[in-house]
């Protein structure tokens, strides 16, 4: 394993190299799955580390060996997120929008904040911003982890008896409920009341509450959220339609049995009341996009299935009544609070919170949507960006020299298989038909080897090297003779007799 290892010399700085390297790929001391290394390291007040030693604990710590040998889902982290630094900064300058105004603690807070936080399902981990620890009310970005909550207790089945799962086409808070006499899904806030009445009904409501609460630090990793009393206090001092949509589904008989309505608001409003920073949310956004595992304990939160279902319904549901347009935009889940928070999910892949307070008219953070959407131009994340092919978008799950590497071989492949179309694609695409594998076989090589004459001609107008050897010795020319295609032969001699002249 040590001759792998990315260092030249035999002692590495620990503070001045090792470190650093990791904090390239967003990996940090801290993070628990290294962390025990790097405490017994400075309990022994050791500064270097040699190769050897190196080496053996790559091989006693699978993650570290990932770490070291570019094993992670973003491989080129720093110039990932050199780029998401770019979209800040671009949308930092969008001052439009207001604060929440219906519940005074949120209208007080300062409208200039404004944080991104990225972790992926790796725990790569990437934050910038103004307010780098200030916590934030998670509001409505608490309903979609009280549906996971609540169907892993109790089934899909059970869950979706009392709630719907289609977008209401209203607004968040509108008195309205489905055909069946349901709120329409998980996300606005009929539902959400919903679900909240589902947890843990066998407990007294304190206890519910803490229960929730560990839920959302085993999500974070270990990070117990905070509570703001003052917001909660807003929320139940402003809590008229909440109250009103409470009572209107008891009415309709949404509610399961013996549902003590008081406790169940009061749970709810609590629920808003729950505070994190942007960090620490993106760890809960990634626990989504791993399908429920932390990325960081490594534990299990939620079943894939509940996950699958959630992320499907924030897709569908989760920006309130600008959801139809986020989803045709953007293409990915996420959930909005109107604290200005929204996080945003790429499924395998990372997960992003954003924080700004000023909010379009929809409820949603304007500098938030504004980032998602230059978030998603400039990145190939879009759930049906594999469909087509645009140059204008980059692919971070693949390092820079994979990507051209693929196109080499997609290149090559095409010209054995005499698959004109395709290698047309490729050039728009921006590839050089000179390009060469490995080996020094290219396109001409194979389309040469395997009597494509109108390969062949078409590679020859674009003025491709037609006397290239690859390591074999071998010529386009000497190709053709050897599988006797005399058309080929004939138009590689006259080729290289005008290239000579």
């Amino acid at each position: 394993m040590s001759d792998n290892l990315k260092f030249k010399q035999d002692n590495i700085d620990i503070e001045k190299e090792l470190l650093p390297l990791l904090e390239n790929l967003g990996i940090y001391r801290k993070d628990p799955r290294i962390s025990d290394i790097f405490k017994k390291l400075k309990q022994e007040e050791q500064k270097q580390i040699t190769k050897k030693e190196l080496s053996k604990l790559v091989d006693e710590n699978h993650f570290l060996h990932r770490c070291l040998s570019g094993d992670l889902v973003i491989p080129e982290w720093k110039e990932f997120t050199d780029k998401i630094l770019d979209i800040y900064l671009q949308t930092q300058t969008n001052t439009s929008g207001n604060l929440a105004n219906y519940i005074p603690q949120l209208a007080r807070v300062d409208p200039e904040q404004y944080q991104v936080s990225i972790c992926s399902i790796d725990g790569q981990q990437f934050s910038y911003g103004n307010a780098p620890k200030t916590a934030f009310c998670l509001q409505s970005t608490t309903k979609p982890i009280n549906y996971c909550i609540a169907s892993d207790e109790l089934g899909e089945e059970l869950v979706h008896k009392h709630v719907g799962r289609e977008p209401s086409g209203r607004s968040f808070n509108e008195m309205a409920l489905n055909q069946d006499g349901l709120p329409h899904n998980p996300m606005i806030n009929s539902g959400a009341i919903m679900c909240t009445s589902l947890i843990k009904k066998q407990l007294d409501i304190a206890d519910r509450f803490d229960y929730i609460m560990n839920q959302w630090t085993a999500l974070t990793g270990g990070k117990r959220p905070n509570f703001n009393n003052a917001v909660y206090l807003s929320e139940r001092q402003t809590a008229d339609r909440n109250f009103a949509l409470a009572y209107f589904m008891r009415e309709n008989n949404a509610f399961p049995e013996k549902t003590n309505l008081i406790e169940t608001l009061e749970l709810y409003f609590q629920c808003c009341s729950i505070e994190l920073n942007t960090r620490d949310t993106a760890i809960v956004a990634a626990t989504l996009a791993n399908g429920g595992r932390n990325p960081l304990s490594g534990k299990k939160i939620f079943s894939s299935q509940t996950t699958k279902n959630c992320l499907s319904l924030m897709n569908s549901c989760g920006m309130y009544d600008f959801s139809g347009e986020f989803s045709f935009k953007i293409g990915l889940p996420a959930k909005s609070g109107v604290s200005g928070v929204i996080y945003l999910v790429v499924p395998n892949v990372m997960g992003i919170c954003i924080w700004s307070p000023r909010l379009d008219k929809h409820g949603n953070s304007v500098r938030g949507v504004d980032f998602c959407k230059k978030f998603s131009e400039l990145f190939n994340f879009h759930s049906f960006d594999s469909l087509f092919f645009s140059n204008k978008k980059s692919n971070p799950r693949k390092t820079k020299f994979e990507s051209e590497f693929q196109k080499t071989v997609n290149l090559i492949w095409a010209a054995s298989k005499g698959d004109l179309i395709e290698i047309k694609k490729l050039e728009a695409q921006g590839i050089d038909l000179k390009s060469s594998d490995y080996d020094g076989r290219t396109a001409l090589h194979l389309a040469s080897a395997e009597g494509h004459l109108e390969i062949v001609e078409y590679l020859i107008n674009k003025n491709v090297t037609i006397n290239c050897i690859d390591r074999f010795g071998m010529t386009p020319l000497k190709e053709a003779k050897k599988g006797k295609f005399k058309e080929i032969e004939n138009l590689l001699n006259t080729s290289l007799k005008n290239t000579n002249k």
